[in-house]
């Protein structure tokens, strides 16, 4: 049990991030009904305003912080752990960048709670940028898995 630990564990980070990629997309959802709810009119307001979409976007995209970060960290350790050494290329510097712009995004609630049209624009983008990338890291992601997967 314990020898396969470390092979085993190659298999984790992929299985969180598309859970992740399936968050995001959750989260995107959600802020389009917060957008809808704050633009609409006073009739559609009245019907969004209940459901509490700007709390459970809100809630949502915390958890895609935290765990995007830690899957970010925990795939870094596994393989570093594996193979004592981190390999340096697109997936893992595209992986630090995505991590890198959703902090950023979140860091712009505030100002978003103020009604700083800019930081909303702003947070759009690179959450909107973010989950394309997250597209792209998950099929180079895919691709890893597979050279893991035959070089056993």
């Amino acid at each position: 049990m314990l020898a396969t630990l470390p092979f085993t564990l190659n298999f984790a980070h992929p299985l969180m991030e598309w859970s992740l990629l399936a968050t995001g997309g959750w989260a995107l959802y959600l802020g389009i009904k917060v957008k809808r709810t704050r633009t609409g009119t006073p009739e559609q307001r009245k019907l969004l305003v209940p459901k509490k979409f700007a709390q459970r976007h809100y809630l949502w995209g915390s958890i895609l912080l935290a765990l995007m970060t830690l899957g970010t960290l925990g795939g870094m350790a596994v393989t570093y752990l594996n193979n004592d050494k981190l390999f340096v290329g697109p997936h893992l510097l595209v992986g630090l960048g995505m991590t890198g712009m959703l902090a950023v995004a979140a860091s712009l609630s505030p100002l978003m709670q103020r009604g700083n049209v800019i930081a909303r624009k702003v947070h759009v983008g690179l959450n909107m940028g973010m989950l394309t990338l997250f597209l792209w890291q998950a099929f180079s992601g895919m691709e890893i898995v597979n050279k893991i997967w035959t070089s056993r």
